[in-house]
């Protein structure tokens, strides 16, 4: 017999992963019910904070490298969770579900597919805190938590740079291109790349068996961001809305599409 098979740890994470994903399927009858994907973010959100308080209830007493895990995940959640449904309230909607919300099947495999984003993404920090006290701190959880704070960073500012651009009337129908926004076309999503890897990086030491599976969280953070929900839209809505102006051409050439330039901005 697979002696994982017998590890608490292993048959506790499955049990939480399928709890994030049946959090997503019971917020997902009252969203179709109204049409509205104004909590879609809020559900996500709490469901990363929720897996990481019960990795911590499993792991109690926890050492260094886990105290670290737990406030890296939970201090992201919360802050990005606060400024989406933010976002949310002053749009009046996210336009990316206006036709997905009126589909049933589209709708659920949305939320589902954001129950895989939460156990996917989460898990090298969840096991890690499930195993939490089992190896000393060794010079990769600085590394990682460098790593970390260089990707929050980047991805706050960002964020900030991009919710006052559009707070000002001055500003109503153009496109952002200064601040972080002059050296990367999508700088928010290389700091969530960023802080994933740090993630990683920390609580790569302690995984052990398949619980390695875990170390993809963020190359599966970059392919949603690269290939699937996060650049290909945004770059379609932004050439649809945008595209044959010289100005955004311009930006759009000269700016790379993820990893910033270094130096003076162009």
């Amino acid at each position: 017999m697979d002696p994982d098979a017998l590890d608490p740890t292993s048959w506790s994470f499955w049990l939480g992963a399928l709890l994030a994903l049946a959090v997503q399927w019971v917020a997902f009858v009252p969203a179709f019910l109204r049409r509205t994907e104004r909590f879609y973010d809020l559900v996500g959100s709490a469901t990363f904070v929720g897996a990481i308080a019960l990795a911590v209830r499993q792991g109690w007493p926890l050492d260094a490298r886990s105290v670290v895990l737990a406030l890296a995940v939970m201090v992201w959640a919360l802050r990005l969770g606060t400024y989406l449904v933010r976002r949310i309230r002053r749009a009046g909607k996210d336009d990316r579900f206006d036709e997905i919300k009126r589909s049933f099947p589209r709708f659920l495999l949305a939320w589902t597919l954001q129950g895989v984003w939460v156990v996917v993404t989460s898990a090298p920090a969840v096991l890690a805190i499930r195993r939490s006290g089992e190896t000393p701190v060794e010079p990769l959880l600085l590394i990682g938590l460098f790593l970390w704070v260089i990707g929050f960073s980047v991805e706050v500012v960002a964020d900030a740079q991009k919710a006052r651009f559009a707070a000002d009337p001055a500003n109503r129908g153009r496109f952002i291109t200064t601040g972080l926004w002059a050296r990367s076309r999508h700088p928010n999503y290389f700091g969530e790349i960023l802080l994933w890897t740090g993630v990683t990086v920390i609580a790569s030491p302690v995984l052990v068996g398949w619980e390695r599976l875990g170390l993809i969280s963020p190359l599966f953070v970059a392919w949603l961001l690269i290939r699937v929900s996060g650049i290909p839209q945004l770059e379609r809505k932004a050439r649809a809305r945008w595209g044959g102006d010289p100005a955004y051409e311009g930006w759009y050439r000269r700016t790379p599409r993820l990893l910033p330039r270094l130096g003076r901005a162009a």
